[in-house]
């Protein structure tokens, strides 16, 4: 396996309690980074300072940050992999609570922890910060409106934050996966997940390993001249 060397640097990643999250905090761990998570759950591995709470909510997301700098000293790099798939339901269907609930943890939840990070890594001049979209944020996935409407919000809001800070050496980055082999994939519905898989040309799903490799990459000091870029990593089901 591969690593990047993170010596000195802090992540602060959330959702680092399951799925591509914790694999990238794995990574970072191998590569000699400090980490802490921000999540409703917490992980059983000691080195990481685990931090119980809500992304969406705009003072939890103030309080990670806070901790973290308080805990390790600086935050250099942060990874927003928190999400909800919400209930597979045709537009009609869908409630305005099932519209909320996804886009609060979503699209807002990301909002708030990309504006409490830059708080503190543009006045230090340095910054990554990887946003995960989908694969569903560009093309849409049927019976997944809200889904699908909240990862397009993070694909914009990741280029447009990108732009504000092009100059202050903070990167702003999102990948875009398909369908990847995490307990999240199998909350969809079996009529929507069939339609997911039968969309990858690569005819398999993604490992949370892969996912966690392109989001190192993005996290780390060789990436320079990239920012509110979309890297897409849906085996071949988009090409852009």
């Amino acid at each position: 396996m591969n690593t990047y060397d993170f010596a000195g640097r802090v992540a602060l990643v959330t959702g680092g309690a399951g799925g591509m999250a914790a694999k990238a905090i794995e990574l970072f761990k191998a590569g000699g980074a400090k980490v802490a998570s921000l999540d409703i759950r917490t992980g059983g591995d000691p080195d990481v300072r685990w931090l119980k709470g809500d992304v969406a909510s705009s003072a939890d997301a103030e309080s990670a940050v806070a901790d973290t700098v308080a805990e390790f000293g600086r935050l250099d790099i942060l990874v927003c992999g928190a999400a909800i798939p919400g209930g597979s339901f045709r537009t009609l269907e869908v409630t305005d609570e099932d519209w909320e609930s996804v886009m609060r943890i979503n699209a807002t939840g990301v909002f708030y922890c990309n504006r409490a990070a830059v708080r503190v890594m543009v006045p230090r001049g340095y910054g990554r910060i990887v946003n995960v979209a989908s694969i569903a944020g560009k093309e849409g996935n049927p019976m997944e409106i809200p889904y699908s409407a909240s990862k397009a919000a993070v694909i914009a809001l990741t280029k447009a934050l990108a732009k504000d800070l092009a100059g202050t050496g903070v990167l702003v980055n999102t990948i875009t996966p398909g369908p990847t082999a995490t307990p999240f994939l199998y909350e969809s519905s079996p009529e929507a997940l069939d339609y997911i898989v039968s969309r990858v040309p690569m005819g398999r799903v993604a490992q949370p390993e892969e996912m966690a490799k392109i989001i190192a990459f993005l996290a780390s000091e060789d990436v320079t001249f990239s920012t509110g870029a979309v890297f897409d990593a849906s085996g071949g089901r988009a090409v852009y």
